[in-house]
C-alpha cells in the first residue's frame, strides 16, 4: 500500500458533505462499498452543473476510481459489488432510482435522495422534464423497506456476511416479529451477539411454546451464558 503524502498546499476543490450524513446516515451504514459509493454520488453530484443532477448506472460501471475502490483484489469483478452497493443505497433511500425505457431499451438514473432530486423525479414522472431517452417510467420510485431482520442483525452483531441473508429472511418468515426482536434482545443482554445464538433462541420458543406461563424475565434467564 502506497502511503497518502498528504494534501497538497495552495488552493484545494472541497466537496461539501451535508451535516445529516454524519449525524444519521454515517452510523446506518456498515457496507463499505454502500458507503463508498454513496460518497463517491455526493461528490460526483456536486462537480454538476445545472439542473438536474444524476448518474445513470451505465455511468458508474465506468468509473474507474470507484470500480477501484470497491474491490480489494485485482481479479474481483467490481460490478457485483457496485451493483449490491447500488441496491442498498437505493434502499435505505439514500439514493433515488428512476428507470425509462422504451421498445425494450431503458436507462437507470440515479439521484440523491435531497429536494433537486426529488423534484427532478417527480417532473419526469409527470412529463415535464426528459433525461436523455423519452419514454414512460418503467419502474416509479418507491422507497423498499428493508427487511428488519437485517437492520436487527447489523445494529446487534455487526457486519451481515452476504451468505446469511437468505437464512435470516427465511427466519423473519418463519417467526413472529416480536419473537425475533426479543432473541436478538437476550442475545445482547447475555453479551452472545452471534446469530446462532438468537437462531436456538428462536427454535426453543417454537419447539416447547415461548407463552409458557412463565414471567417476562423467565425466559431471559434460561439463556444466560
Amino acid at each position: 500500500m502506497t502511503a497518502f503524502e498528504g494534501f497538497p498546499e495552495g488552493r484545494t476543490r472541497y466537496t461539501p458533505i451535508p451535516d445529516l450524513f454524519f449525524v444519521e446516515l454515517l452510523g446506518q451504514i456498515s457496507d463499505l462499498a454502500e458507503l463508498k459509493l454513496t460518497l463517491y454520488m455526493l461528490w460526483a453530484i456536486y462537480r454538476q452543473k445545472g439542473y438536474p443532477r444524476y448518474l445513470t448506472i451505465a455511468e458508474l460501471e465506468a468509473e474507474g476510481p470507484l470500480l477501484s475502490a470497491l474491490v480489494c483484489g485485482e481479479d474481483e469483478d467490481p460490478l457485483p459489488v457496485l451493483h449490491r452497493a447500488i441496491d442498498a443505497a437505493v434502499g435505505r433511500g439514500t439514493l433515488l432510482h428512476l428507470c425509462v425505457g422504451r421498445d425494450g431499451e431503458e436507462i437507470h438514473y440515479l439521484f440523491v435522495n435531497a429536494p433537486q432530486g426529488r423534484k427532478a423525479i417527480g417532473e419526469v414522472k409527470r412529463g415535464e422534464l426528459v433525461l436523455e431517452r423519452a419514454g414512460p417510467v418503467r419502474e416509479p420510485h418507491i422507497r423498499r423497506e428493508r427487511p428488519q431482520i437485517l437492520e436487527l442483525y447489523e445494529q446487534n452483531i455487526g457486519l451481515l456476511p452476504p451468505l446469511l441473508a437468505e437464512e435470516l429472511l427465511e427466519a423473519e418468515a418463519t417467526y413472529p416479529a416480536a419473537w425475533i426482536h426479543e432473541a436478538f434482545q437476550i442475545a445482547v443482554q447475555n453479551n452472545a451477539r452471534r446469530w446462532r445464538y438468537v437462531k436456538s433462541i428462536l427454535e426453543r420458543w417454537a419447539a416447547e411454546g415461548k407463552d409458557d406461563g412463565t414471567r417476562p424475565g423467565a425466559a431471559r434467564k434460561r439463556y444466560r451464558r
